[in-house]
């Protein structure tokens, strides 16, 4: 059942609109890059934004416009486009020494790119183009939300936005014993390959928090010396905080008034109504003990959701489960999306500040290295078996 299939909700008009918008938002983010910027400095976390740029039009370029039937490719509108922007080919340790086009000539890429591909969608969105379209729309929206998290961990102004909504006052929700449906099937509209199949799980009884932790929460647990106190950590999150040398949250520093949190180019007093954002999935593990309680699991996340009170979106929730595949796994047509990454990275759930709503639905497995700071991530805790 992992055949293409058509996608609901999005005529080819609006795909075409909803393509745009995405590209408008990559824009605008562009367009407040400083001096230097194209490049920016070499981190296993990030990418040069020169090479980001190129390889966002390439992939809609592949997969809209250049995918045949025999399983081959057309050749592309820009020179070498293969040997540059393949991420399933090209380290990321070369993408800094590539000889990459310049921002102008991306321009015009892009824009007979997105040309071809509205034409293509005019003349009438088969299943397969608005497949390769609806995929390409989230592709490039994922690489907005990490231009979004590179802004945020390099510390440069960004594109206006509207700010987060507020967390309300801390609660807890609580579930009985009985059974959830993971995965998604075939009446969901777009899902991607992790999703396939929808199957049913137990669950004990549970508790859990009606949204994600909050930064004033967390302050707690800083100033109560968790990041000294083994005790709340497992044995490969004490590991990580020996060998990163931390004691402190990321984008944090203390002064004589007290902690203050750097939000891109700005720094502000912790808030009770803001989620806690930017912890590794060890620091949250850490500080969900020490409250005595731990992470949520995946199948209790999703019952949660079902609950009128469960905030979600606010935040990308750090699971207890590690990213893996669920029965009878076989990857769709873009075969590097999911299978590469089971079973080094770990689950979550919800999207945060700056991930798009179509991507924030509960059925929806994003996945991140247990060490990663810069994600909009954070958590909430649970009670029960």
């Amino acid at each position: 059942m992992n055949q293409i299939r058509p996608v609901s909700g999005y005529p080819a008009t609006a795909l075409v609109k909803r393509l745009a918008q995405a590209r408008g938002r990559l824009r605008a983010l562009i367009d407040c890059l400083p001096e230097g910027g194209w490049l920016g400095p070499r981190a296993e976390h990030l990418n040069p934004p020169l090479w980001e740029y190129g390889h966002i039009v390439w992939f809609q370029e592949r997969w809209c416009l250049r995918a045949q039937a025999n399983g081959g490719y057309a050749p592309s509108l820009l020179d070498d486009a293969d040997a540059l922007y393949d991420s399933s080919s090209v380290a990321h340790d070369l993408r800094w020494d590539l000889p990459l086009p310049r921002p102008a000539v991306l321009d015009a890429y892009a824009d007979r790119v997105a040309g071809a591909v509205a034409e293509r969608l005019a003349r009438g969105a088969d299943d397969e183009i608005a497949y390769y379209a609806e995929l390409s729309l989230y592709h490039e929206l994922m690489h907005v939300e990490a231009w979004w998290m590179a802004f945020q961990n390099l510390g440069y102004a960004p594109p206006a936005h509207a700010p987060g909504d507020a967390l309300p006052p801390a609660r807890r929700l609580t579930f009985d014993a009985g059974e959830v449906a993971l995965g998604s099937g075939a009446d969901a509209g777009f899902i991607f390959d992790n999703e396939k199949w929808r199957h049913r799980v137990p669950v004990a009884a549970f508790d859990i928090d009606a949204a994600p932790v909050s930064e004033t929460s967390f302050t707690a647990f800083v100033d109560a010396g968790g990041y000294r106190n083994k005790g709340c950590w497992s044995d490969a999150g004490w590991a990580w905080r020996e060998a990163a040398g931390t004691s402190q949250p990321l984008y944090w520093r203390s002064g004589e008034g007290g902690w203050r949190v750097r939000r891109f180019d700005r720094w502000d007093a912790p808030r009770s109504d803001a989620p806690m954002l930017h912890v590794n999935r060890f620091e949250a593990e850490a500080c969900a003990a020490w409250m005595g309680r731990r992470l949520p699991g995946a199948a209790e996340w999703v019952r949660a959701t079902t609950h009128p009170d469960f905030r979600r979106g606010m935040a990308w929730d750090w699971l207890r489960d590690p990213f893996a595949p669920y029965p009878g796994f076989s990857p769709d047509p873009y075969r590097d999306y999911s299978r590469p990454w089971f079973d080094t990275h770990w689950e979550l759930r919800g999207g945060g500040p700056f991930t798009d709503a179509a991507l924030k639905r509960p059925g929806y497995r994003n996945f991140y290295r247990p060490h990663r700071r810069d994600p909009f991530a954070g958590f909430r805790t649970v009670g029960g078996a």
